[in-house]
């Protein structure tokens, strides 16, 4: 291990504080009591998104992509909402030109790092994980905030819009420790392809500290045995997963030659009629369903958070060079 003297450098920081306050010593002991009554974590697939570097720290723009293509795609409608919000002027034209040569620039080029207006962007990888105990997936904690009743939760916004990836961040007893857990951790050869495993231990040295983010909730179901997700969505309160997660669209049993007119009525009728429970465990349609807790880090190096592997699945090119390639295979007809 390098001498880095009496400073430890920022991105290998884990800073535990002592909390003393009502609030943290509660949040505290249900981190601890879940611990021990969830001590099975599973990684699920991870997910990609996109952030920009301010004043040295790199501040999340979206998280809600499985492949980094979708990532690089929601940073290109990013930057084209930055165009159209940027006044039409003289004195902005140059701004205005450099947002839209980096959209042009996505629409062509997997970029998974660029700079506009002298701001650095960059796609970046994170990975969502569960606690599992004999019961299933650990489901949220008393003192997650859950501030809206059934029906109004589309009210919450997402914690994770602007958060601060800072590895310097004090953070509490318990999370402190999962942040040491998972520094070492990586995917078993067993489980997953060689260059998948590969890249999983090559990141334990450019990237060798992680940074919790915040929590989101989804809904799991109990089918044949075992536990699996009835919603690949993430919400992010307990309530909102429950309004979103609790109903869908195969719920509706109707016959698949049914017109599509009728279909749609039904499901608006359905949908209308759906009340959300406000239960973490509930059935649907007999099946039970609970909704569960998601732990998310990304791991960050000395120049900032992870950006995709080369291993991490990404089945589609960036849209303007799949069209082309379509229309050069005949199977999309030329613009008139």
């Amino acid at each position: 291990m390098a001498n880095h003297g009496k400073r430890v450098p920022d991105h290998l920081l884990i800073k535990i504080e002592q909390r003393n306050d009502p609030v943290s010593a509660v949040s505290e002991d249900d981190a601890r009591i879940r611990s021990v009554a969830y001590p099975t974590l599973l990684w699920s697939a991870p997910v990609f998104g996109a952030a920009e570097e301010v004043d040295g720290r790199w501040r999340i723009i979206q998280l809600n992509a499985d492949e980094p293509q979708h990532a690089r795609d929601g940073l290109a409608s990013h930057f084209r909402r930055l165009f159209s919000e940027t006044p039409q002027t003289v004195e902005h034209a140059a701004e205005r030109a450099e947002y839209e040569a980096v959209y042009e620039l996505l629409d062509w080029e997997a970029v998974d790092e660029l700079t506009a207006n002298d701001r650095r962007y960059r796609i970046i990888r994170a990975q969502p994980f569960i606690r599992m105990g004999a019961d299933g997936p650990e489901p949220p904690r008393p003192t997650d905030p859950d501030p809206y009743p059934p029906g109004q939760a589309d009210r919450s916004t997402s914690q994770l819009d602007g958060f601060v990836i800072d590895p310097t961040a004090s953070t509490g007893l318990t999370d402190g420790l999962v942040r040491m857990e998972m520094i070492s951790t990586s995917y078993r050869t067993r489980t997953v392809p060689e260059d998948v495993h590969a890249d999983s231990r090559r990141v334990l040295t450019t990237h060798p500290n992680v940074v919790l983010l915040p929590v989101g909730y989804t809904i799991g179901e109990y089918v044949a045995g075992s536990w699996r997700p009835r919603s690949f969505a993430t919400y992010p309160t307990p309530q909102a997963a429950r309004d979103a997660g609790s109903f869908s669209i195969r719920d509706i049993a109707l016959d698949e030659n049914t017109p599509i007119e009728e279909f749609t009525a039904a499901y608006q009728r359905a949908r209308a009629a759906h009340r959300p429970p406000r239960t973490d465990d509930f059935d649907v349609q007999g099946v039970p369903c609970r909704v569960t807790r998601i732990e998310t880090f990304v791991r960050v190096g000395p120049d900032g958070p992870e950006g995709p592997r080369p291993s991490d699945r990404d089945s589609q090119p960036p849209p303007a060079r799949h069209v082309h390639q379509l229309r050069a295979q005949g199977l999309m007809p030329d613009p008139d």
